[in-house]
């Protein structure tokens, strides 16, 4: 075998070093066997291929590491922008800047849910629902309720009953609607619980595919009654005075409005009036029955003033006085009652009597809109 690389081949060589190798249907079968063996290959020709095949090596590869952090610092563009936004939003916050500050909770609300923290996932649903620091979404408000509640969060349960039971946003579904409350309301959710009595109470003549169940009311109603729930404990009430589900019984009937009534319910506060005024579990008394009526009717109960009205009239429990007899009278139609002590006075006063009383009522709900007016507006103040 020849020991130096013909004139031609060295040509070759000197052009493949431009490319950075070579191939051996190019050489001659001599100068490939040889240059393909290192330890018979000219010293001269080789070193300066090694050099070129490192130098392109090194290009290459510097040309890959230059990509690669190109493509790194694109595709950390928008962490970068999102850690510089929530730094500033943090800023501003500390700054005590309300949106800032809502905004930045509402940051942390999503990243909480997304990794499945149940009450981030409810307090996400709220936000969707009534467009708290994102944009208002019923689809996505449902969504992250229903997250919430499958992993036992009792606000979204109660909520997704509620949505069912409405019918807002979506279909109403009582069966949907009677799941999810029953789940709230087995973890003490009190206004799931009054919802379940009232469904149940009243069955299917109001909400289809429910059955009418009164045993079941007044469990429901008991547990939100005995919470302190001051609707539930006048439903409980009306329960043991009609009889509904359970042995009338007017002592417990008195119980449970009493309760009610304390608490400024205004049905409640007639009914006692009402079982005072006719000696119904317990002694007829009309100064008691006078009281509840009175609390009751300013609280714009139409019964209670009716009632009041006809006490006026017959001086029971207080003196006679057709005036005031006319004028609650007058305020009790004035709210849908049809009674006809109004017409039953009208024979028996003079017309100056009869402007009189008309002034007294004109008065009362002129005073009882101002109260509802500053009421309002202090409830405004405070949201």
């Amino acid at each position: 075998m020849a020991t130096e690389t013909c004139e031609n081949c060295k040509r070759i060589i000197g052009e493949l070093e431009q490319a950075f190798t070579w191939q051996s249907h190019i050489l001659c079968k001599e100068c490939y066997a040889r240059l393909s063996n290192p330890d018979v290959h000219a010293p001269a020709i080789l070193p300066p291929l090694q050099r070129s095949i490192v130098k392109s090596t090194i290009i290459v590869m510097a040309t890959v590491i230059g990509v690669s952090i190109v493509i790194y610092i694109i595709l950390s563009i928008p962490s970068i922008l999102s850690q510089h936004l929530r730094q500033t939003t943090i800023v501003k916050a500390n700054k005590g800047d309300t949106n800032a500050k809502l905004d930045l909770g509402i940051q942390t609300t999503i990243a909480k849910a997304n990794k499945g923290d149940a009450n981030a996932q409810s307090q996400l649903g709220e936000a969707y629902y009534y467009g708290f620091g994102v944009p208002n979404d019923y689809k996505e408000a449902i969504k992250w309720y229903t997250k919430a509640a499958e992993q036992g969060d009792v606000f979204a349960q109660s909520k997704l009953g509620e949505t069912y039971y409405y019918g807002f946003r979506v279909p109403k579904d009582y069966k949907e609607a009677i799941k999810w409350y029953t789940k709230a309301a087995e973890q003490g959710d009190v206004n799931a619980q009054i919802s379940l009595g009232g469904m149940y109470y009243d069955g299917s003549e109001l909400f289809e595919g429910v059955p009418k169940d009164y045993k079941e009311a007044i469990k429901w109603y008991t547990k939100a009654a005995e919470q302190g729930n001051a609707n539930a404990q006048s439903r409980l009430g009306m329960m043991y005075y009609g009889s509904k589900g359970v042995t009338e019984d007017y002592k417990e009937a008195i119980k449970w409005f009493t309760k009610a009534a304390e608490q400024g319910d205004a049905g409640s506060q007639f009914m006692l009036g009402l079982m005072c005024r006719y000696g119904k579990g317990v002694t007829e008394d009309y100064k008691e029955a006078f009281f509840w009526f009175t609390v009751a009717a300013e609280q714009g109960n139409a019964s209670a003033q009716i009632s009041l009205g006809r006490m006026y009239y017959d001086g029971k429990g207080v003196p006679q006085d057709y005036t005031k007899a006319y004028k609650w009278a007058l305020l009790a139609q004035m709210n849908g009652n049809e009674d006809t002590l109004k017409e039953e006075l009208a024979y028996k006063m003079t017309p100056a009597q009869i402007a009189f009383a008309q002034k007294l009522a004109k008065e009362f709900t002129e005073k009882q809109e101002k109260e509802k007016t500053e009421k309002d507006t202090n409830t405004s103040g405070l949201k």
